[in-house]
């Protein structure tokens, strides 16, 4: 990819990210705001839009980061069991492990006195987006592209979204993990696109060279003649 798609990435990702968060800000934290918006303080909403937009910024290169440590992974991981059906597997078997332990463990931690049903919720929302990235992607690419997609958007989501399970505030938990999946699944979905554009660029560059150097040779003859 060339730097000129590179920072497009960057820059609509992080676009992505703010929005998000200022919009999933509100909702996941409605108790908190709501008083802004049942009064009107129009300078209230916009300054707290403002500081959600700031900290959806922060969850985007949270993703970002990510992204780019997958992609290094998938190469290694590639690598070392020399077989994309057999990595596929691999990957499988660290998504299921991660869902469970993402209601397992997070119940026997916080869930003392009540159902373990919110638990199993939350992990179907994020399962759910992954199937759902993955078969888009699986349509773009090919079938081999599913299990990556799957387990970018679930295993390596989970570990951006690991500061905030810590606390298991639950305004947080949705205010954080919304962007992280936005931008996992826009990321994940775009990159293929600007590969192909970037190989055309580099393709329309290279095409342009030989005539004009072509150009440069007849008109460097043509001075030779000349003289």
């Amino acid at each position: 990819m060339n730097s000129r798609n590179l920072v497009k990435l960057f820059l609509t990702t992080l676009l992505i990210g703010g929005v998000t968060g200022g919009v999933v800000g509100f909702l996941a934290r409605w108790s908190e705001f709501k008083p802004y918006f049942s009064s009107f303080e129009v300078s209230a909403i916009l300054s707290t839009f403002i500081w959600l937009f700031g900290v959806g910024l922060i969850f985007s290169v949270i993703s970002q980061a990510g992204f780019f440590a997958y992609l290094t992974i998938h190469r290694f991981g590639l690598g070392i069991f020399k077989s994309a059906s057999l990595w596929n597997a691999v990957q499988l078997v660290l998504i299921l492990f991660v869902v469970f332990d993402l209601v397992y463990l997070r119940y026997l931690s916080f869930g003392s006195g009540e159902g373990i049903s919110s638990y199993i919720v939350l992990a179907l929302v994020v399962l759910a987006a992954g199937l759902i990235t993955a078969y888009f992607k699986m349509k773009q690419t090919n079938a081999q592209s599913f299990m990556p997609a799957l387990f970018f958007m679930v295993v390596v989501t989970v570990l951006e979204w690991v500061p905030v399970l810590k606390t298991n505030v639950e305004g947080w938990l949705y205010f954080m993990l919304f962007p992280l999946l936005f931008c996992n699944a826009y990321q994940l979905l775009i990159l293929g696109k600007l590969i192909e554009r970037s190989q055309k660029e580099l393709a329309s560059k290279r095409a342009h060279k030989p005539t004009g150097t072509k150009e440069k040779k007849m008109k460097a003859g043509e001075l030779g003649k000349g003289s």
